[in-house]
């Protein structure tokens, strides 16, 4: 708001050809309280001196020679860019005002002054002067501010933009480690016959699965869900996955491997870190041994009966216990048999209404379509997986390994 010490604090220029009526004038408005008050008698420093000076009044007399008060007004709106001329005029002739007011004067005061006409004349146009200005600053302020308004917005989007390409770029890096990890083609051991499957959530997380052929013809399979999403997960697979290698190479025994293994995930993971997993280990003849290291239990299809067991164990998971300890159990696979082992990822997945898969589709699907091969049981797995999910994107990866004794 405009205060009364502001206005008569304005800048206010005199312009008369006469000096009398120039000293007249200025003793009016120092009467009146205004404190700065400058002069001239030659109309052709006006415009020079108002766009120094910028005055927030110019009282000019409309008649002087050489130059006259509307030649003065057209110079003046070279000057003053949003058109508003802080014009007072000063006439003695009737006709000259409405001229004047076209011209853009914003009043007009006759000769002979008179004292209190001047006083609030000028006070007037000062006051809606002085608002006129406070509200074209306040608009460039505003327009200052929402300027930067948008360019911190750009800014924030640009960053946005930066961190999400980042993020996808770590995404899809994480992506490529974990199924680096996955075998490139599924391996060919005497007597079996496998299948393999993953689809991993658009998160990354960390299922993997991986077959290893022993010296003493043994083959080891492990089907392996680690705990988290992203890089974190994918680096602390390639991890477990590496020292399963390892250990499986200097020893046959499943519990001593799991052992050695778990030690080493609680000495290097960090503490919120662990993994679950299905590991068992045949013979070409179908002689086995396992061990569920807090993970699902694997079903076993057998032939000769229709009927389906159950393979669990106690065991902790890995990476939280140092001092947990794995025993594995025993079980056979004969002709015809089919071991089925997978991540929760497939019974937690999920239908457009919210419903889960669950263990009872799970064995259904495995009564209806084990007896016809492993074959036919992966393509009922993912016919009805892909039937039931309808296409939705899964919080968690959905990774099965069906392995079928077929001689």
């Amino acid at each position: 708001m405009v205060s009364p010490a502001d206005i008569l604090n304005a800048r206010i220029l005199v312009v008369d050809d006469l000096e009398a009526n120039v000293r007249l004038l200025e003793g009016m408005l120092r009467i009146a309280g205004y404190t700065s008050i400058e002069s001239t008698t030659d109309p052709t420093q006006v415009c020079e001196l108002h766009r120094k000076r910028r005055y927030s009044l110019i009282l000019l007399d409309l008649q002087m020679p050489g130059m006259d008060g509307f030649q003065v007004m057209e110079g003046l709106k070279e000057i003053e860019e949003d058109g508003y001329l802080p014009v007072l005029v000063i006439t003695a002739q009737p006709a000259h005002k409405l001229r004047a007011l076209e011209a853009g004067a914003k009043d007009f005061v006759s000769k002979p002054f008179d004292l209190a006409e001047l006083r609030a004349r000028v006070h007037n146009i000062l006051e809606v002067r002085l608002l006129h200005l406070e509200t074209r600053n306040y608009s460039k302020v505003l327009e200052e501010t929402v300027r930067e308004l948008e360019a911190s917005r750009e800014v924030i989007r640009l960053k946005t933009l930066e961190e999400r390409k980042k993020s996808e770029q770590e995404l899809a890096l994480a992506q490529e480690t974990q199924e680096s990890l996955l075998p490139r083609s599924l391996p060919q051991f005497e007597n079996f016959r496998i299948h393999a499957f993953n689809n991993p959530t658009r998160y990354v997380g960390g299922d993997f699965y991986d077959f290893l052929q022993l010296s003493s013809g043994e083959w080891v399979g492990v089907l392996a869900d680690v705990s988290g999403k992203g890089m974190g997960a994918a680096l602390l697979s390639s991890m477990v996955l590496g020292a399963l290698s390892m250990e499986f190479h200097n020893r046959t025994q499943p519990q001593e491997v799991l052992n050695r293994v778990n030690h080493l995930l609680c000495e290097k993971s960090l503490p919120y870190q662990f993994v679950t997993l299905f590991l068992f280990l045949l013979s070409p003849q179908g002689l086995g041994q396992f061990i569920s290291a807090g993970h699902n239990p694997a079903y076993l299809f057998r032939s000769a009966t229709g009927k389906i067991e159950e393979l669990e164990s106690n065991a902790s998971v890995l990476g939280l216990f140092d001092a947990a300890s794995y025993e594995s159990g025993a079980f056979r696979l004969d002709k015809g048999d089919i071991l089925v082992v997978y991540s929760d990822g497939l019974t937690d997945a999920q239908n457009p209404r919210e419903e889960m898969f669950g263990e009872e589709r799970l064995l259904k699907l495995i009564r209806q379509a084990a007896p016809l091969g492993s074959h036919a049981l992966e393509q009922k797995f993912l016919n009805d997986i892909a039937e039931f999910t309808q296409g939705m994107q899964q919080p968690d990866d959905i990774t099965f390994v069906v392995v079928e004794k077929c001689q």
